[in-house]
């Protein structure tokens, strides 16, 4: 093959990497791709060297986050008033930065081949690694990690409860390297039949785990007492949410919607992020209006308001949620801990000043003091704002506090009609396996939605729909592994990482002596 052929080669399996991992996700996609995408990618890096091995992984991940990501350029277009091109320039910007974790696996691939490495243990190291640290540096990005391509595998994610999320991703890439070996080294047959039944055990054990450890969850809920919830979707345009002319408006739907739609006795009713978009702890008519709501329906209610605190002669704001009872007396309030970067605080003010303009009239927020469960009626909830649900330290955090259900409020009117909400959804589902409680999830223009603690979505809202969704959850207090340990796993793909890199090194030291 000659050079031209093989770059051309290579760099359509780049691209074709790329495009496979873009289409793993919603809305456009089907997670099953996620167990053949690095294939091509793996075949562009046979031969490569360091750097090539940089370029082909900058690619595929630079095709597969333009696709994820396209929605980030209407956002700042339309609400930070942006032109066109730099929407894109800004878009770009990001799946760049994020390329550079891709690139860095290939990268990281191609080295530890060089030195003999085996690419069925290289490979979901390097992944689980990188993924891990995407997750947490410059205060952490994890939307849509491989393993969230999954959401709706019922068997397959159910091990999210003891390796969280980075071992499921773990066992996509080690099963794309074990496709392409088969594809590759067909005339290694031993070694080929070695490796087949490793992955083939290891992917019968997640399989079969999930099967039982699903049916034993669903079993042991059926035991609990059932408490209905009215999840109310008011679809009220981003546009005007903030208007203070809209605001009584807005407060006559959030009313007729949940009046007509009472849950049973000890139920509770859930509006998304910012549904009072008033500071309600404010001198403000307007707060009567939300008390006087719970106090019409007799039965708790938490909703998204913004907030502030006066201290030191300083005013700091917080993006917050409340939790008013029967009575309509606060029961308690929390504040965001994980604020979206240039959405709720905006780094670099001096050198970004246009970003400033989606936090709308309000400017920066104060992140809150931690993940404290909200008490009400001998029960904790666990309040996720926003993003913080693609977070699964957040979820964690409460179940070790105690939480017995957790509550996702969120406002994705932001995304429009585009795969943000869904993608925003799947992620969500993997809170409740984690944690293995229910979690329901109130959004302005949707998707709401219901997740019983195995992660099945049991029912679901459309976009753009003023609705309300009734259902029931319980209360559940089941331990996991994960809660409890947490990224334990990720830290033992380290240890073997290190180790399997200082055999490596001893191995080309004694090959060197005897050669």
């Amino acid at each position: 093959m000659t050079t031209r052929l093989k770059t051309s080669s290579n760099l359509f399996a780049a691209l074709l990497s790329g495009l496979l991992l873009f289409l793993c996700f919603p809305k456009f996609g089907n997670g099953i791709l996620a167990w053949v995408a690095l294939v091509p990618l793996f075949y562009a890096l046979r031969s490569a060297n360091l750097r090539e091995g940089f370029k082909a992984g900058f690619l595929a991940g630079l095709v597969a986050h333009i696709g994820i990501f396209y929605w980030v350029s209407n956002v700042v277009v339309q609400y930070g008033n942006l032109p066109l091109y730099m929407g894109i320039m800004v878009m770009l910007l990001l799946a760049a930065y994020l390329s550079l974790y891709t690139a860095c696996f290939a990268m990281g691939v191609v080295f530890l081949r060089g030195r003999g490495g085996a690419l069925l243990l290289s490979a979901p190291l390097l992944w689980t690694i990188l993924e891990f640290a995407r997750s947490h540096l410059l205060t952490g990005f994890a939307w849509e990690n491989l393993a969230y391509s999954q959401y709706l595998s019922e068997n397959i994610i159910q091990i999210a409860d003891i390796t969280g999320i980075y071992g499921i991703s773990f066992a996509i890439v080690m099963v794309n390297a074990a496709l392409y070996d088969l594809w590759s080294l067909r005339s290694r047959r031993r070694y080929l039949l070695t490796e087949v039944a490793i992955v083939s055990v290891i992917i019968a054990a997640i399989y079969g785990y999930g099967h039982f450890r699903a049916a034993g969850i669903r079993e042991s809920v059926q035991k609990k007492a059932s408490v209905e919830v009215a999840l109310i979707q008011g679809n009220i345009d981003q546009n005007l949410k903030w208007n203070e002319r809209y605001q009584l408006q807005t407060l006559n739907i959030y009313r007729s919607l949940s009046l007509g739609s009472i849950p049973t006795e000890g139920g509770l009713i859930v509006w998304p992020e910012t549904a009072a978009p008033f500071y309600f702890e404010g001198p403000n008519p307007l707060r009567a209006k939300v008390v006087d709501i719970a106090q019409a329906s007799a039965r708790r209610l938490l909703f998204g308001s913004p907030s502030y605190d006066e201290g030191g002669g300083k005013i700091s704001y917080m993006n917050s949620a409340y939790l008013l009872r029967p009575d309509g007396a606060v029961a308690g309030r929390y504040d965001k801990v994980h604020l979206v970067p240039y959405g709720e605080y905006v780094p670099l003010r001096k050198f970004f000043p246009f970003i400033s303009k989606i936090v709308v009239g309000i400017g920066d927020f104060l992140p809150g003091t931690g993940f404290n469960p909200i008490e009400s009626d001998g029960h904790r909830i666990g309040v996720l704002i926003c993003y913080e649900a693609i977070f699964p330290e957040s979820a964690r955090d409460y179940k070790q506090k105690n939480a017995d259900l957790l509550v996702n409020i969120t406002n994705d009117a932001w995304f429009g009609k585009s795969s943000a909400p869904f993608q925003h959804l799947s992620m969500t589902v993997f809170r409740a396996v984690e944690t293995r409680l229910y979690l329901v999830r109130a959004a302005n223009t949707g998707i709401s939605a219901i997740i019983d603690p195995t992660g099945k979505i049991i029912s679901r809202t459309n976009l753009f729909e003023r609705t309300v969704l009734k259902g029931e959850v319980k209360y559940i207090d089941e331990k996991t592994f994960y809660a409890a340990y947490g990224d334990a796993f990720v830290y033992l793909c380290g240890i073997v990482l290190i180790l399997h890199y200082f055999i490596l090194q001893r191995r080309r030291k004694n090959a060197g002596r005897n050669s």
